[in-house]
């Protein structure tokens, strides 16, 4: 039987649906995602924000990823920097200590990590910044004891000197993403870039989950191995969105998993 789990990123302090502050937005949300990348300082995201969304994560059985990003509050971590190599690898290993602290408090864990914005990008296509990441998670592993997952494209950079680092790998796809021919998502400069027809994105879901095949915007069958479908949360009608592609997976008989344990970090 097929199995896919749906990520989202909670914790920012921002909102796409009218009449809804951020943390009700972060409630909602946690009603359909099986795993919650949480933004853990670094673009956005406090103690307070980290505390509440564990708590409830932990309440719901979804399982805790670190959001790491760049250190840029002012521009929500959308913009790559230029940052020296151990100060980059301090950044995300402060960051996700920070999470993990409230997590554990949460009676939870840190179940993965995931970079955020420009670091996703950055990380994805360019071997160096890649390499920093990895650095972060195998430093992680070895004061901690556990080597956690990263999610992140398939087949990028940061898959490839993740694994080979022995780090678990998680293929990402996106609910609203349009892929190129060779699998990359295609530039948000580019007409077609995000889909907002629902029916489309529900349909392109669930033919991945079950097929583990996306149509390109110029009309290719791409292979796309990925175990986690991303719904961004800051894209207007994104609860209802999660909501919606929670169902029709349901319906197609695909079952929504987290694909870690809540609680219990790799070993």
């Amino acid at each position: 039987m097929a199995t896919i789990d749906l990520n989202t990123d909670l914790g920012e302090g921002v909102s796409g649906e009218p009449g809804l502050d951020p943390a009700e937005l972060d409630d909602l949300l946690l009603e359909s995602v099986t795993s919650a990348n949480v933004a853990c300082g670094g673009h956005a995201g406090d103690d307070v924000s980290m505390a509440r969304v564990c708590r409830l994560a932990v309440e719901r059985r979804v399982a805790i990823g670190a959001q790491v990003s760049y250190v840029d509050r002012e521009g929500f971590g959308r913009t790559r920097l230029d940052v020296a190599h151990g100060t980059l690898v301090a950044q995300l290993l402060e960051q996700l200590g920070a999470l993990r602290a409230q997590a554990v408090a949460a009676s939870g864990s840190v179940d993965y990590l995931k970079p955020h914005g420009a670091l996703y990008n950055a990380a994805a296509a360019d071997a160096q910044v890649a390499r920093a990441v990895v650095d972060a998670l195998l430093a992680d592993a070895a004061s901690t004891g556990t080597c956690l997952p990263v999610l992140t494209l398939p087949r990028c950079q940061l898959a490839r000197s993740a694994a080979a680092h022995g780090i678990p790998v998680v293929g990402e796809a996106f609910a609203d993403r349009a892929y190129t021919g060779d699998g990359l998502l295609l530039p948000r400069s580019q007409p077609g870039a995000v889909i907002h027809d629902l029916d489309t994105v529900l349909a392109r879901v669930v033919r991945l989950a079950r097929l583990g095949l996306v149509r390109s915007a110029d009309g290719v069958e791409v292979p796309l191995d990925a175990r986690s479908v991303c719904v961004h949360s800051d894209t207007p009608g994104a609860a209802r969105t999660a909501a919606a592609i929670r169902a029709a997976l349901a319906d197609a008989g695909v079952v929504v998993q987290s694909f870690v344990v809540p609680g219990v970090e790799a070993p």
